[in-house]
């Protein structure tokens, strides 16, 4: 009987019902009861992630994409309030395709951009999306391709310093 309930309840622990507090179309995450380092909910978050990495799948989510909104809802988990989340994403590489409008994605990919509701909820909870110049200026693409909210910068390298300087942490997906 012991074994029984040692077994029925290490799977109780890993039967978490998956959350997303923030981005509650995105980024799913799961409690852990039973982690021993957690984050301070008290604290100012400063982060700026720089986001490089696309997929040759077009027709879906970005991993990068969809981790920002994990970064989010792991913190909103933790008690943070998105208030105290300062978030600046440097979009450029790969992932340069996730911030294209409908139209210009379907032009080039032929299908919707799949990450428009993502980029939406991200702006909608005070995430800052910048894209590099740089790459738009490489893949050939101009300011009126881009979704609503967002910003271009002279390169995603200058805005990861400039931020880094500020006191962001950076991350990088």
């Amino acid at each position: 009987y012991l074994l029984i309930f040692c077994g029925l309840a290490t799977l109780s622990l890993w039967a978490q019902q998956p959350v997303k507090p923030i981005i509650t179309s995105f980024g799913t995450v799961s409690s852990i009861p039973f982690a021993t380092v957690d984050l301070d909910p008290n604290l100012e978050y400063k982060i700026i992630v720089d986001v490089m990495t696309g997929s040759d799948d077009k027709s879906s989510v970005f991993f990068s994409m969809n981790n920002v909104a994990r970064m989010l809802n792991l913190h909103g988990l933790a008690g943070v309030p998105k208030e105290r989340m300062h978030v600046v994403l440097a979009i450029h590489n790969a992932a340069v395709w996730s911030v294209l409008t409908d139209a210009s994605y379907k032009e080039r990919f032929g299908s919707t951009n799949p990450h428009t509701p993502l980029i939406k909820e991200l702006v909608d909870n005070g995430v800052k999306v910048v894209v590099c110049g740089q790459s738009l200026i490489k893949q050939k693409i101009t300011p009126d391709q881009l979704l609503e909210g967002i910003e271009v910068a002279t390169s995603a390298l200058t805005t990861i310093t400039e931020y880094q300087l500020r006191g962001y942490a950076v991350l990088r997906f």
